[in-house]
């Protein structure tokens, strides 16, 4: 049988987050998947290259999926031969992805391109289209210029997106991020329009063209042969037509039908029995909270979790549960490394981790008089983080680590055959 499946998701596709959801299609795609990844949304961007692997990386990782570049960065560069190996590329995959960068690069890229037939035959034949943050910003009838409003200051105005999405009767706007938190004091709410902004540009829409509001962390699977639709990840989804809203909370599995009745009654007197969440006021209902929740900065809780696991073994002077949290953090880095929305907060994660090594230090120097054996352990586990972060090369972390060590009396040397680490009293330069 044909799959043909539509994900849309406000960000975080390459997050843990939605490893599930990337696990379960491509189980319904069966053991061959031909899989791409569109690097046009960011292609203007210098580390290009980077985030193409990070992304190609995560799917192997959490997937065991090779998903291949199809490169179409600057369409009045390439050759004739360069833009239909591009065309090919996206047709014959059985899975699209792309994802962040500029919904307004993507567009004039791929409007030469003519993506947007491609996408539609693939929709109505068979095949996977997974979008996100920037990426599926292009989808709807419209799009919104994010950079150049929010960056530049341009004017409030609306651009004409790709309209795929009306290939299968959604007439809409989908806006990702919506519920974001970035601006903190400011309103970034709504894909960093906020509640003015996005009242000027619905403004500019026609009638029958409805809002879907993606959270961050939060998709929809929309499968189109079996007529089903299914919220999935940390947040909900808003639908907004004619004044009116209505909030889908995670795991809401509806009929598609369903959910294009809604959003087509929306302006009028219909009601759903089991919807509690129907609002009038569209952008007024939505609360505006300056301070990051769980759902909008995932890695950022659960490195506050952490960090608390880590506190409460010190206090208790419990070794192994102090490591355990610190380790665990740094695999909790590790696995978010690739989602490129949560740079600042892996950062802010390595700062914790360091500040958690650095508060090792008075509890090891209490247990130096113990024998090796005892604190082998404990040394080895800090080892073991020096080398992740050479092999990383994150110089400064490595160094911190064996300053430490060597503050306290442990002696490490680099050899051929590994790393040694003696106690001082116990070495030969004692």
């Amino acid at each position: 049988m044909q799959k043909r499946f539509l994900i849309l998701m406000g960000s975080g596709e390459t997050s843990p987050t939605m490893v599930k959801t990337h696990r379960e299609i491509f189980a319904e795609l069966g053991s061959q998947v031909n899989a791409v990844l569109l690097d046009t949304p960011f292609g203007f961007q210098a580390n290009a290259d980077e985030i193409a692997q990070k992304a190609s990386d995560y799917f192997w990782q959490s997937t065991q999926v090779r998903v291949r570049i199809a490169s179409m960065r600057d369409v009045a560069s390439a050759t004739s031969l360069e833009l239909e190996t591009f065309s090919d590329q996206v047709s014959s995959a059985d899975y699209v992805f792309a994802g962040p960068g500029s919904p307004t690069y993507a567009l004039e890229q791929w409007k030469m391109c003519g993506i947007d037939t491609i996408l539609a035959k693939k929709l109505n034949r068979s095949g996977v289209i997974a979008f996100s943050s920037a990426a599926v910003l292009t989808l709807g009838r419209y799009t919104i210029p994010i950079y150049e409003i929010y960056k530049a200051g341009h004017p409030v105005i609306l651009k004409d997106g790709l309209d795929v999405l009306s290939s299968i009767g959604l007439k809409a706007l989908v806006i990702p991020h919506f519920n974001n938190t970035e601006g903190q004091s400011h309103d970034t709410r709504f894909c960093y329009m906020g509640a003015h902004r996005l009242e000027v540009l619905i403004s500019q829409m026609q009638d029958d063209t409805a809002v879907i509001g993606i959270d961050e962390h939060t998709g929809i699977v929309i499968d189109l042969v079996e007529n089903t639709l299914k919220v999935v990840g940390l947040g909900t989804v808003t639908l907004m037509n004619q004044g009116k809203s209505e909030v889908l909370p995670t795991g809401r599995k509806i009929s598609y039908s369903m959910f294009l009745e809604i959003i087509a009654n929306l302006g009028g007197s219909y009601t759903t029995s089991n919807s509690p969440h129907r609002v009038d006021n569209d952008l007024s209902s939505i609360g505006f909270n300056p301070k990051p929740t769980t759902e909008t900065l995932p890695l950022l809780v659960l490195t506050d979790e952490l960090e608390h696991q880590f506190d409460l073994s010190l206090s208790k002077l419990d070794a192994t549960s102090a490591l355990t949290a610190l380790l665990d953090l740094e695999k909790l880095l590790e696995d978010w490394r690739a989602d490129t929305g949560q740079l600042n907060s892996v950062e802010k994660g390595r700062t914790v981790l360091r500040s958690m090594i650095s508060r090792l230090s008075p509890n090891l120097t209490k247990g130096m008089i113990s024998k090796e054996s005892v604190l082998g352990p404990a040394i080895e586990a800090l080892l073991e983080l020096r080398a992740i972060a050479r092999r990383e090369k994150r110089w400064g972390d490595a160094d911190l680590i064996r300053d430490r060590l060597d503050n306290l009396g442990v002696l490490v040397r680099d050899t051929p055959k590994g790393i040694e680490w003696f106690l001082k009293e116990h070495s030969e330069d004692d």
